[in-house]
């Protein structure tokens, strides 16, 4: 069970950030009660969710103290009005170092999805990649459309699947090290009310062997000085 302290990142009379850890899945599964946002909600009473993260994803969660914020933010990110930053880990290296990955999403197998040539109702990500050691690299992620298992499939079309995917990633490497998902939600931004807010869950808090054991290197390279 959470405690008010236990994860928070910023609170205000409208809103909490808090950090989700690996793992943890945003809605109950087997057992009421013990998903990420019903411990939020116990130590709150009244709180109300405008986005979602996998349960293989860290990072920065948003919910609202009341209905009329979680309207406003909710659609701050249904109108792109959300800047979001994510990294990933991969092995493998795309044909280019950054792009645009545009496409419509289809579903697929085993409740995952693919990604299509076609552009009706597109996800789109921008991306950029940087070597980290010889077969891994690191990833910049910024969505600019919210669709499920977005960032996965966008990884995935690359041909260089999140390491540590269950859905996407078939990479045969040392489990030991393959400990998490490795797609992390580090910075989010908005302006609500006239008031600019930015927040990152920098990582200092993250889990994960390949994050701590390249995490001078990733955040010279996605906080460049």
């Amino acid at each position: 069970m959470v405690s008010k302290s236990s994860g928070l990142i910023f609170e205000n009379d409208k809103f909490i950030v808090a950090y989700k850890p690996a793992g943890e899945s945003f809605h109950d599964e087997e057992i009421a009660g013990s998903g990420f946002f019903n411990q939020w909600k116990r130590a709150y009473q009244e709180l109300y969710p405008v986005h979602r993260l996998d349960k293989m994803t860290s990072g920065l969660m948003l919910m609202a103290k009341d209905s009329n914020t979680a309207s406003q933010l909710s659609a701050l990110f249904a109108e792109r009005n959300v800047s979001k930053l994510y990294i990933a880990l991969a092995c493998g290296k795309p044909k280019k170092k950054q792009g645009i990955i545009k496409g419509d999403m289809v579903k697929s197998r085993r409740g995952t999805f693919k990604l299509e040539r076609t552009t009706n109702n597109p996800a789109i990500t921008h991306f950029q990649s940087f070597s980290l050691e010889p077969g891994l690299r690191l990833y910049k992620l910024m969505p600019k459309t919210g669709k499920t298992h977005q960032l996965r499939v966008a990884m995935n079309s690359l041909g260089t699947a999140i390491l540590g995917d269950p859905n996407y990633s078939f990479t045969k490497t040392d489990s030991a090290i393959v400990d998490r998902g490795y797609l992390h939600a580090y910075q989010l931004a908005f302006t609500l009310d006239g008031h600019p807010y930015a927040f990152k869950a920098d990582l200092a808090m993250v889990d994960g062997e390949m994050f701590e054991r390249h995490r001078e290197a990733i955040t010279e390279l996605i906080d460049p000085i």
